[in-house]
């Protein structure tokens, strides 16, 4: 299925035959796998890890990860265990790696798995051993220390890497694991001109000197993240940060980490394409006030549409004056701002004018697209007007809105 025939079987050209998705994220592999050979273009011949947590940002990992593997990714990455084991249990047999844990993780079920660990703490390596010794493996665990260079969420400091690293040497020559990689990640790289992102650099090269003093090597050593590798080609020495692989999340769904920057200057291709259909369009005098509050009051008579999407699907409730471009039948499309407070399952358009409710006039089940390509809104509006981030937006989209994955040059791969 191509995206024009998409948009076409689900409403978003106006049709005749919408199908029966009332709610529906059209979900572009093709541009995921755009999205990947324009990454891999920038980082040569170093490897990408191509980061699915949080279902892909809310896109979906099992299609996502097929896709990006496809175009060229060498590496998954997770956060959390269960996610990893979601994409061995779809039959996804490439290497994945995962780095956030609790006491409570299954490292047995991990190793079962054949996942790679990011490790910031010795009872990480503690748990591991065990799990190791439990299953009576024979092959070490790969797994990848993390080192806090500044940022302060999980990571060892540079402080306490030295004794971290002495017991990892002493589980590798134990044959219980194999430091295979070393990472750490960036504050702020999305923010280009501060110095931070040097100075955290830096501190990568002390860590690697530390623990290559303790009797380790590790092979893959990966700091960049989207922003770091879009902007390394402008730094004096892009491989500061692009190192051995670079962790490449929003990128991958073709949305810009960087201020001023749109998808389509950074050589990007959006991925998600939200819409519904107008329910209900109703003619009201001025002074009517729309929604919760009754913070909007019509100026004049006008006509109200009502979208039926709100906060219970992932629409921010702050988000007032977001954007939705309307395509009533037989008219140009254009795009208006909704009012009034969104609520848990809609939200309100003034279409600016009386007359509009009578079914003649294209509204009543006219596609309603919040974001998408081309003439469409970008996520980054809908960000702006909640005061949020574009990564925000897009992973909050509930499971309510129907995904509709089209493209992926698997789909019509040769088997094997």
């Amino acid at each position: 299925m191509t995206l024009e025939s998409a948009y076409r079987q689900y409403g978003y050209v106006p049709t005749d035959a919408p199908g029966d998705a009332e709610r529906l994220a059209i979900i572009d592999l093709d541009a995921v796998e755009h999205n990947v050979r324009r990454i891999k273009e920038i980082i040569g011949d170093r490897d990408l890890i191509a980061v699915i947590k949080a279902d892909a940002y809310g896109h979906g990992a099992v299609d996502v990860s097929r896709s990006a593997l496809a175009a060229g990714a060498d590496y998954l990455g997770v956060v959390h265990l269960k996610e990893a084991h979601a994409l061995r249990q779809a039959g996804i047999d490439a290497p994945l790696i995962a780095w956030l844990h609790t006491p409570r993780t299954n490292f047995e079920q991990a190793l079962a798995d054949g996942i790679q660990l990011g490790v910031s703490s010795r009872w990480e390596l503690e748990k591991i051993a065990l799990a190791h010794r439990a299953r009576g493996q024979e092959q070490p665990v790969p797994v990848h220390l993390k080192v806090d260079t500044g940022l302060g969420r999980n990571g060892v400091t540079l402080q306490e890497l030295p004794a971290l690293a002495g017991y990892a040497r002493e589980l590798e020559k134990a044959g219980l694991i194999s430091v295979y990689g070393l990472f750490s990640h960036l504050a702020v790289a999305d923010e280009p001109q501060r110095p931070e992102t040097a100075d955290q650099s830096e501190a990568f090269d002390r860590a690697l000197a530390i623990v290559q003093a303790a009797g380790l090597e590790p092979r893959l050593r990966h700091l960049a993240n989207t922003p770091a590798t879009l902007t390394a080609p402008e730094k004096e020495n892009p491989g500061s940060l692009l190192r051995d692989a670079v962790r490449v999340g929003l990128g991958l769904y073709g949305l810009s980490p960087l201020d001023g920057h749109s998808p389509e200057d950074l050589g990007l291709k959006p991925v998600m394409h939200l819409q519904t259909f107008i329910n209900a369009v109703k003619e009201v005098p001025a002074g009517q006030g729309v929604s919760y509050g009754l913070n909007y009051i019509t100026d004049q008579p006008t006509t109200l549409a009502l979208i039926p999407v709100g906060y219970a699907d992932g629409v921010p409730r702050v988000a007032t004056g977001g954007p939705v471009r309307i395509y009533p039948a037989g008219q140009a499309a254009r795009t208006y701002r909704e009012v009034g407070r969104i609520a848990m399952d809609q939200m309100v358009v003034d279409l600016g004018a009386p007359g509009l409710a009578d079914p003649a006039a294209g509204y009543l089940g006219a596609p309603a697209v919040l974001f998408g390509t081309g003439q469409n809104p970008a996520v980054t509006e809908w960000a702006q007007a909640a005061g949020t981030i574009n990564y925000e937006i897009v992973t909050r989209i509930s499971p309510r809105i129907q995904r509709v994955s089209i493209g992926g040059s698997w789909r019509t791969a040769p088997q094997k």
